[in-house]
């Protein structure tokens, strides 16, 4: 059972709500804010990948690491899982111990999120008026690739953030390695972990930390999805065989990099990117 302290609503996360315009409360932990702007995630996404996650050694390894980083950089108060999805990776931060918002626009993902203990926010992050100063962390998880205008959403993070909050942000890796599956699963780029810092360096942020991870994936991904997109080829895999177990082997290395993450180590390269950034 999950720790109540860190799960359900609480008087300031009402507070809060409540001073956010339009904001509805349906239930207790649950607020709706009606209307709202494209979201660009394929239709079904977050039904697709519901009965995976638990299972998979990517959405597991993925959170891994991130509680790393929120462990060695905790977050100043509760953590606003924007995009959230249906609460994943706010079950492994808070496995980690750190209270998790969930804001997400799918009511998919909002409702399942929701039956895993979280306060959820069902609405576009960018059609929240937040409050200036007001959010003690935030974290964009595989998100900001879906965002036509990064520069703009972290301005507006840098806004809403208050000072000293910490912002994490993990995103795929390498504009090489842009495949179908980019354009199915509605991103926009891919990222250098260099460029996703000068990203946030322009937008006021202090820089903690930073690593690439899945280093493992960078050879099948290039092998299987960019070459043969590069090659005029469409090609959209089963989300049941890519997230499938791996060889033992792989798993091996994949604990290696975790444990060297969460020494405190950075990694030169991989499939994936996570930074930990600060407001000055």
């Amino acid at each position: 059972m999950p720790d109540p302290t860190i799960t359900a609503s609480s008087p300031d996360l009402d507070d809060w709500c409540a001073r956010v315009p339009g904001l509805a409360r349906d239930r207790d932990g649950h607020w709706t804010l009606s209307g709202g702007s494209e979201i660009f995630y394929p239709g079904g996404g977050h039904a697709s990948i519901a009965d995976i996650e638990e299972n998979s050694f990517w959405f597991n390894h993925r959170n891994a690491v991130i509680a790393a980083a929120a462990r060695r950089f905790p977050p100043g108060g509760r953590l606003f899982d924007i995009g959230g999805g249906n609460g994943y990776v706010s079950v492994g931060l808070r496995q980690a111990g750190f209270a998790c918002l969930v804001i997400e626009p799918g009511t998919t993902g909002a409702a399942n999120a929701s039956r895993r203990g979280f306060p959820v926010v069902r609405a576009p992050f960018q059609d929240l008026r937040i409050p200036d100063e007001s959010i003690p962390a935030a974290g964009l998880f595989d998100v900001l690739e879906h965002i036509p205008d990064d520069r703009a959403a972290l301005a507006n993070l840098w806004r809403v953030l208050k000072p000293g909050g910490r912002l994490y942000i993990a995103v795929p890796a390498y504009q090489a390695l842009w495949s179908s599956e980019d354009r199915h699963a509605g991103h926009f780029r891919r990222y250098t972990l260099s460029g996703l810092q000068h990203r946030l360096r322009e937008a006021g942020f202090d820089l903690e930390y930073g690593t690439y991870f899945f280093q493992i994936l960078l050879l099948p991904i290039l092998l299987l999805r960019a070459l043969p997109y590069w090659l005029g080829m469409r090609v959209i895999n089963d989300p049941a065989e890519d997230h499938a177990t791996p060889p033992p082997w792989l798993l091996h290395l994949l604990a290696r990099e975790r444990t060297h993450i969460e020494a405190g180590g950075a990694l030169r390269f991989g499939a994936s990117c996570l930074v930990v950034a600060r407001k000055r």
